[in-house]
C-alpha cells in the first residue's frame, strides 16, 4: 500500500461463538493505521461483529470499534452455565455431555416449546451496547445484514438505515432454538441459511474495489466425515456456505468469462476486472472445526478463538498488506470455480 490508506470491504461469515475468531481478525486490522474500511456485510454472527464494529467506530474511532468487540464478546462470554462445558486435554474445550443431550433434546421440540415466553439475553446486551438509532443516520460504514424470509426463502439485505435490533436478532435466528423475528409483518432467519454472507452488495454499492473474506467455515477439509454425528455436521456446514460458494462461483466464472481485453469491456466488465479479492480462513484450526462449539458461547474459548483470529490477520497483513489496492491476494478461480 502507498502512503495514503487503502479501504477495505469486509464480508464476514457467520458461525455462533466462532465468530470470535472473526473478532481477532478485526481488531488486528485495527491496529494498521493503513486500512480504513467503507463497507461491512455478513449474515448472523457476522452481521453482529459488523455492526458493533461500526457502532463502536461511531463512537470513537478505531479504539471505540476495538472497546466495542472486546465489550460485546466479552458480556457473550458469560451467557454459558460452568456446567455447560468441559475442558479436554490440553487447551481443549467443548460441551458437556449434559450440554450435548441438551442439544440434542432441542431438535425434537420447537422453540413454542422450549422457551414460551421467548427469552433472548441477546437482545438485553445488542439493547445495551449498540445505539441503533444513531446508527441508523450516522453510521461511519456501509452496512449489509443478511437475513432470510422464512416463508419465501428469499435473502433480505438490510442496509445501516434500516437497522434495529430486531434486525439483527433476525439474521442470527436459528429457527431450533429460537422463534421467528416478525419485522414488518414478515418473519425472519439466519441469514446464513441464504447467504454466509452476501458479498453482491460490496460489488454493486462500494467504491473501494478490495474485498476482504472472512471465513469460518474452512474451503477444504483433510478427512471425509464418517460417523453419524460427523455426516450431519458435515452436512449443516455445507448448507450454511452453499449460497456463498454459488456466488462466489459465479463471479469467478463472469471474470474468465468477461475476457482479458478492456477495449471491448463495458460497465460490468471492467468492475469485474477491478475487483481484488483477499482471504483469511480458518483451515487446519482444530478449534473450529467442530460444528458444536459453535454453542460454546464460553469467556475461555472466545479468548482462544480472538487469539487465532488475530494471528492469522497479522499474518496476512504482513504477507499481502502491500497488495491491498494494487492486486488480488487470493486466486478466486483455484477456490470458487
Amino acid at each position: 500500500m502507498g502512503t495514503s490508506p487503502a479501504r477495505l470491504n469486509l464480508a464476514l461469515q457467520g458461525g455462533g461463538a466462532h465468530g470470535a475468531f472473526t473478532w481477532g481478525v478485526l481488531d488486528a486490522l485495527l491496529d494498521d493505521p493503513r486500512i480504513q474500511f467503507e463497507g461491512l456485510s455478513g449474515s448472523s454472527a457476522g452481521a453482529m461483529n459488523a455492526v458493533v464494529f461500526a457502532d463502536g467506530w461511531m463512537k470513537g474511532g478505531r479504539e471505540g470499534a476495538r472497546q466495542g468487540l472486546l465489550d460485546f464478546w466479552t458480556q457473550t462470554g458469560k451467557q454459558i452455565p460452568w456446567g455447560m462445558m468441559t475442558q479436554g486435554e490440553g487447551d481443549a474445550i467443548s460441551l458437556s455431555p449434559a450440554a450435548r443431550l441438551l442439544t440434542s433434546w432441542a431438535g425434537y421440540f420447537s422453540p413454542s416449546q422450549l422457551n414460551p415466553l421467548g427469552l433472548d439475553p441477546l437482545r438485553d446486551l445488542l439493547n445495551a451496547q449498540v445505539d441503533f438509532e444513531r446508527l441508523r443516520t450516522h453510521s461511519p460504514f456501509k452496512l449489509f445484514v443478511g437475513t432470510t424470509q422464512a416463508n419465501t426463502g428469499k435473502l433480505r439485505v438490510f442496509r445501516e438505515s434500516e437497522l434495529s435490533v430486531d434486525v439483527l436478532l433476525a439474521s442470527a435466528c436459528l429457527p431450533k432454538i429460537h422463534h421467528p423475528v416478525e419485522i414488518d409483518g414478515e418473519p425472519y432467519w439466519d441469514g446464513g441459511y441464504s447467504a454466509n454472507p452476501a458479498v453482491f452488495p460490496l460489488f454493486y454499492d462500494c467504491d473501494s474495489r478490495d474485498v476482504l473474506l472472512v471465513l469460518l467455515s474452512p474451503l477444504e477439509h483433510e478427512g471425509t466425515p464418517r460417523t453419524a454425528p460427523e455426516i450431519e455436521a458435515r452436512i449443516v456446514e455445507l448448507a450454511f456456505s452453499a449460497h456463498f460458494m454459488r456466488e462466489m462461483r459465479m463471479v469467478a466464472r463472469a471474470i474468465e468469462f468477461s475476457g482479458p481485453t478492456f477495449l471491448t469491456l463495458g460497465r460490468l466488465e471492467r468492475r469485474l476486472h477491478k475487483t481484488r479479492f483477499h482471504m483469511i480462513d480458518s483451515a487446519h484450526l482444530a478449534s473450529l472445526q467442530r460444528t458444536e462449539t459453535k454453542l460454546l458461547t464460553y469467556g475461555p474459548f472466545l479468548d482462544l478463538l480472538r487469539g487465532q483470529g488475530r494471528e492469522r490477520a497479522c499474518n496476512w497483513l504482513a504477507d499481502h498488506g502491500d497488495a491491498v489496492g494494487r492486486r488480488s491476494t487470493v486466486d478466486v478461480k483455484k477456490w470458487f470455480a
